[in-house]
């Protein structure tokens, strides 16, 4: 079969290789799977496109799917693009707000509802239009929502050809979690979609041979980026059941390509120092023979012993948690991409990192920084532009087709690109100081009660952090008032000494502010990918900065 997008080298893998194992499904937390081969997932996939052609939309209509990551998704998305129609993704914790925005203004005709938990879809649901078709998919939340997938693909009429879609063609639009504003809708061709990761799994050797485990959420472009590498190459899906029995599902994957965020690499990092202390680690690490034993069994304890390579994306991760990594001998890189040019942008290569920089520019991709340091791209994955929002698209685009990232950085003598900050994040203090927040925030994050910081200060004389503890610490304080004067006592001295004392005066921070609320993309305060939403955060404390600054604490305990 001619391969011109991903769709057709799917269905080459299902012409060729019809009896692969191709996803793998938990179908409850007892261990209980159910697999599809690229026949049985085609078969299926064709029957619910059938479905969707009984129903006579126009081609190219919007069908929307909100779900959590599980077998279904990617089935679902199968079908529409073999159905001729473009496919919406919604995420599954979204306002009632939102999700009303989201299908209506996608213009979507119907809705697969899938795998969510019960309280963000009670809110969901009521942004949900009543005249709305929808179709429940297996694990769904609500049974009673819709028409049952299973009931559908038995009576439908599977669609006669399986034919590939048209490069130019628009395949999906995919709602960006902006910090201010309505989510935009960024239209994606099939074009766009298959350069990059056609360009991805070339640069990566990855193929059929490999394993991924898919678990960010796919409404997201990353994580749906990668779905589309595993139909281009052939990869094996898995799926984890929940967050309870994530560890066990990494460990049944072992994936071979291994992608997150930098808070659940820190996770992970705790995880691992919550049991062996980071000195403890370091010092065995060292010692001959012992050093591989004990690498060995902690990346098989964290499912990765059988990693290729890793990448941390969607956010900047510190170079200690970096490094941290590349001594239990993994290989972990940064990647960089954004929505609009569906991740084909940078990334690491094995042998030619720089900690602290997210790598260099793909083949066919080009950069370049404007006068005032922002990053520009020029991509074969660049987006049709924002659905219904000319604006918007004409003040992300250049008129020579460059994407604006928003991003500022620097380019160093071997093309790789350190991101410097965000272009809207620099915030000016009363003495006329800029500050950019993110590099700061690396540094105070290496901290072991540290898991999250959004460095802020405008209009006052020094800068400030607002902090969320880790796991542990926060148990501990918690449950004591002595593990709270001992972690203030820490915490004060890491500010002076590893923060204050390396950065620029106008960057030193007055105040360390440790808020009890957790940041959760449930309640807004992070996007989907796990970063934060800066401006919702300052709005939620801003009140208090005053009351903060007027105490004369270096460390306050907010709602404690």
């Amino acid at each position: 079969m001619n391969q011109t997008t991903f769709l057709s080298a799917f269905l080459s893998h299902c012409e060729e290789t019809p009896d692969k194992v191709w996803l793998t499904q938990p179908m409850n937390n007892k261990g209980v799977l159910k697999t599809w081969t690229f026949k049985e997932a085609l078969d299926e996939a064709k029957q619910m496109a059938g479905f969707l052609e009984s129903k006579n939309f126009e081609k190219g209509t919007k069908i929307a799917i909100c779900s959590k990551n599980c077998a279904w998704w990617v089935l679902a998305d199968i079908s529409i693009m073999l159905a001729g129609h473009v496919s919406v993704p919604v995420y599954p914790t979204l306002t009632r707000d939102t999700t009303a925005y989201i299908l209506e203004h996608s213009e979507s005709k119907l809705l697969f509802v899938g795998k969510l938990d019960q309280k963000p879809w009670e809110e969901m649901k009521i942004g949900i239009p009543d005249d709305l078709e929808k179709v429940c998919l297996p694990l769904g939340i609500d049974s009673s929502v819709g028409a049952r997938w299973n009931d559908l693909i038995e009576k439908a009429e599977s669609i006669k050809e399986t034919v590939d879609r048209a490069p130019e063609e628009l395949a999906t639009i995919i709602y960006t979690s902006g910090s201010t504003g309505k989510p935009k809708g960024v239209m994606l061709s099939f074009k766009a979609m298959t350069a990059a990761v056609s360009t991805i799994c070339d640069v990566y050797n990855i193929s059929a041979r490999d394993r991924w485990l898919s678990y960010l959420p796919l409404s997201h472009a990353m994580e749906r980026f990668l779905m589309n590498c595993c139909m281009h190459s052939g990869m094996v899906i898995y799926y984890p059941w929940s967050l309870d029995t994530f560890v066990v599902d990494l460990q049944r994957c072992r994936p071979t390509v291994f992608v997150s965020v930098p808070r659940l690499w820190m996770k992970f990092q705790q995880a691992v120092t919550s049991k062996l202390p980071n000195v403890w680690l370091q010092f065995l690490l060292r010692i001959p023979i012992i050093g591989g034993l004990v690498q060995k069994k902690i990346l098989s304890g964290l499912g990765l012993d059988a990693c290729r390579f890793a990448i941390s994306g969607s956010a900047p991760i510190s170079p200690e948690l970096l490094m941290f990594y590349s001594r239990l001998g993994l290989n972990m890189m940064e990647g960089y991409g954004m929505t609009e040019n569906y991740a084909l942008s940078h990334c690491g290569r094995i042998g030619r990192t720089r900690v602290g920089y997210v790598g260099e520019t793909y083949p066919g991709v080009e950069h370049r920084l404007t006068e005032e340091g922002e990053v520009e791209v020029k991509t074969p994955g660049l987006m049709m532009g924002y659905f219904k929002n000319e604006e918007a698209t004409k003040a992300t685009i250049t008129e020579d087709g460059w994407l604006k990232t928003g991003d500022r950085g620097s380019i160093d003598k071997m093309g790789r690109l350190k991101i410097t900050g965000r272009t809207k994040e620099i915030f000016k203090t009363s003495k006329g100081k800029y500050v950019a927040p993110s590099p700061i925030e690396n540094k105070l994050n290496v901290s072991d009660h540290i898991e999250l910081s959004c460095v802020t200060g405008t209009g006052f004389p020094q800068p400030f952090a607002i902090l969320q503890l880790s796991e542990a610490s926060k148990k501990a304080a918690s449950e004591s008032l002595k593990a709270q004067a001992e972690i203030t006592k820490q915490l004060e001295a890491f500010r002076k000494g590893s923060i204050n004392k390396v950065v620029d005066p106008h960057e030193a921070l007055d105040r360390l502010v440790i808020v009890k609320d957790e940041w959760l993309p449930e309640n807004g305060l992070l996007t989907p990918t796990q970063k934060m939403m800066r401006t919702k955060i300052e709005n939620k404390y801003k009140s208090h900065y005053e009351q903060w600054s007027s105490s004369k604490k270096t460390v306050v305990w907010h709602g404690w």
